[in-house]
């Protein structure tokens, strides 16, 4: 788990997503009060936000739960090993497996929220609706 805890929770982000200047989030709320994470008026959008991250990943190539988790928490700030190895075990795969990300994307996003948070509050509706407003 994140040092954030149910910060993203608070922050209706579950990803615990960080600013990022001159980048502004669909359903980003208007006023921004935790200096770090974005905040989302609704947790669909913070799981949009998720889904969105994931398919520039695939985008430029990454295939695998370990290029993945590498990448959306770095080694240097995080136990990258144990995210990628619990990510991995929620999915079903090895770390080094390639992903179908359509069929993957609700267990991979209910993994990365379990993780980030220490628990995963969202229904299977609300995952479902935050993945169809990536797309």
């Amino acid at each position: 788990m994140s040092a954030s805890g149910d910060r993203g929770i608070r922050n209706n982000n579950p990803g615990n997503i960080r600013h990022v200047s001159g980048v502004t989030w669909q359903g980003e709320a208007e006023t921004q009060t935790d200096p770090a994470f974005v905040q989302f008026v609704d947790p669909v959008y913070g799981i949009r936000a998720i889904v969105r991250i994931m398919h520039s990943y695939q985008r430029e190539g990454l295939k695998t739960v370990m290029e993945i988790i590498n990448r959306w928490a770095p080694p240097n700030e995080n136990n990258s090993t144990a995210y990628v190895a619990a990510v991995a075990s929620s999915i079903g795969c090895r770390p080094t497996d390639p992903l179908n990300f359509d069929t993957v994307m609700p267990l991979l996003v209910e993994a990365i929220i379990l993780h980030e948070n220490g628990s995963q509050p969202y229904t299977e509706d609300q995952i479902s609706r935050g993945i169809a407003l990536a797309a």
